[in-house]
């Protein structure tokens, strides 16, 4: 099947890079002060609604799973690369890391209170992104909130754009498109952080995080 032949690919290209990613990226909130921003942001709205479990999906070496923990969430993280998983479970000890794939999630209906896809999404082709967004609401409760990085497309017009990512082939997607993919699936945007490429920057495009919401029991 193409999900599974994908998700092959992706996993031993990760397993393979996985030391050189982690210390690559440890520190990598260190220089982002708007991801430290709405990584904050995220973790206020989910610690509002209640006591529920965050997961972080495509954890990689887990150093954002840490980060959510230091902001006082129930975090844990999930990972298809058992390489990753191995070097986040030496780093913070202290944490859950599971591994398992975003399109069919170890995980019970409505108990979480947030879920954080930080550009793990990138990797899956546009036709089977559907039944992972699926999986998000699934696991979300009520009120559950999602935050989403992905890169943008330069061409609002086609709703997905391929480019040559390092470790494995990769999408770059509208936002307004992916938006409306999430509104379909039952999840609202209620907002949305741009980010322009910086001069410094090894990839010159747009960096999209959006936030979106589960609706509530008995809402409309």
């Amino acid at each position: 099947m193409v999900e599974h032949d994908v998700l092959s690919v992706t996993r031993e290209a990760y397993d393979a890079v996985a030391p050189l990613y982690a210390q690559r990226f440890r520190d990598e909130l260190r220089e982002r002060p708007l991801d430290r921003a709405i990584l904050s942001v995220f973790a206020e709205v989910v610690g509002a609604g209640g006591d529920g479990q965050v997961a972080d999906l495509g954890c990689g070496p887990g150093h954002i799973t840490a980060h959510l923990d230091e902001l006082g969430l129930a975090a844990f993280g999930v990972d298809a690369s058992s390489a990753m998983i191995e070097l986040a479970r030496q780093a913070y000890p202290g944490l859950r890391f599971d591994m398992g794939s975003m399109a069919a999630l170890d995980i019970a209906d409505g108990v979480l209170g947030g879920v954080l896809s930080r550009w793990s999404v990138i990797h899956t082709p546009p036709q089977e992104l559907p039944v992972i967004l699926a999986e998000f609401h699934r696991v979300l409760a009520p009120g559950g909130h999602l935050l989403l990085g992905f890169w943008a497309s330069d061409d609002p017009s086609h709703p997905t754009q391929v480019f040559d990512h390092t470790v494995a082939p990769a999408y770059r997607w509208s936002p307004d498109h992916l938006s409306a993919m999430l509104l379909k699936s039952g999840l609202a945007e209620v907002a949305r952080m741009v980010r322009e490429p910086q001069p410094a920057d090894r990839r010159q495009f747009q960096e999209i995080q959006l936030l979106a919401r589960k609706a509530s029991a008995g809402a409309l």
